[in-house]
């Protein structure tokens, strides 16, 4: 799950070094923090929050297939 949030976000955003993804493991579920470069953060929530719920989506069915649960949170 890390690895594809990280591979989505650096694909959208103009500093990729900057990206960061740290997982949080709990008994049930799993919490991946997005950080991003303070000037892509827009990118990365897109109008309306449109991409960074598509990026959940994604997420959330993958790790479903894996029988787990995962959330993404953006944090500055």
């Amino acid at each position: 799950m890390k690895d594809l949030v990280l591979l989505i976000a650096k694909s959208l955003v103009d500093n990729p070094d900057k990206v960061e993804v740290k997982d949080i493991t709990g008994e049930k579920s799993t919490v991946l923090e997005l950080r991003v470069a303070d000037v892509d953060r827009g990118k990365i929530i897109g109008k309306e929050g449109r991409i960074i719920k598509a990026i959940r989506i994604i997420v959330n069915s993958a790790s479903a297939k894996l029988d787990k649960r995962a959330s993404v949170e953006v944090v500055e």
